[in-house]
């Protein structure tokens, strides 16, 4: 079953600035969709919609079988999207646990509880639970981040760029932790500018060009694809 669906959706940045013109996407209970694409694809703006950053101007958006298109993002977020940016996703100058304190705002009374689940999935935040954010390397920032979506509770997680940044072996662990979130039953929709890598690890993926739907389908599928690899993974 879909736990999301998007249809039809316009939506962009101000009058007469649609970056989004008419997308479609589903993300299936506990998958992982890659979203890949040429600069200016909207890729991110795609997520941003999803999140209710954005307006729509045509088309909805809905999780399970209720409409969220329209709702006002702490709403979303309450109804179990979380969304991850490329940047400015922690603060710097407070605490780990201060972090994590914040991304639990949509249900107070479950805070303590959810704080010491993600410090138990991630130790690395429960050893540095006290140091203040900007301490943390790249990857273990990212991390960070993807623990305040976890304090959400999230049936979907939304991710843009996650790996962005990191060196290469941050950048696999971070995946390997994806991959984990999934395995717990999450669902996950990404950007990732690491399209090989990411589509890799994905069950389906989907092009985008121009804020269209380019193409779509199973990830392994589109990876043997000679003509996807010329065109979006740097490949002959």
């Amino acid at each position: 079953m879909s736990i999301l669906r998007v249809s039809g959706v316009v939506a962009g940045y101000g009058a007469g600035d649609q970056i989004l013109k008419g997308v479609d996407l589903t993300v299936e209970d506990r998958e992982i969709v890659c979203i890949v694409g040429p600069n200016g694809a909207g890729k991110s703006t795609l997520l941003k919609a999803i999140a209710g950053l954005l307006e729509l101007s045509e088309g909805e958006i809905r999780l399970k079988d209720g409409l969220i298109s329209g709702m006002k993002p702490r709403d979303i977020a309450r109804h179990g999207v979380a969304f991850v940016p490329q940047e400015h996703n922690v603060f710097p100058s407070m605490t780990i646990y201060e972090n994590l304190e914040i991304g639990g705002y949509v249900d107070p009374t479950a805070i303590r509880k959810r704080a010491d689940d993600v410090m138990t999935r991630f130790p690395m935040l429960a050893t540095k639970r006290n140091q203040l954010a900007r301490t943390l390397s790249g990857g273990q920032r990212q991390l960070l981040a993807v623990g305040m979506a976890l304090m959400v509770a999230p049936r979907l997680m939304l991710l843009d760029e996650p790996t962005a940044g990191l060196s290469p072996a941050a950048a696999q662990d971070l995946f390997e932790e994806i991959g984990r979130i999934r395995t717990s039953g999450i669902a996950v929709a990404m950007v990732e500018q690491n399209a090989r890598d990411a589509m890799a690890m994905s069950d389906r993926t989907y092009i985008l060009v121009d804020g269209r739907n380019g193409m779509t389908g199973a990830s392994s599928e589109l990876l043997q694809d000679k003509d996807i690899n010329r065109m979006f993974l740097g490949g002959h």
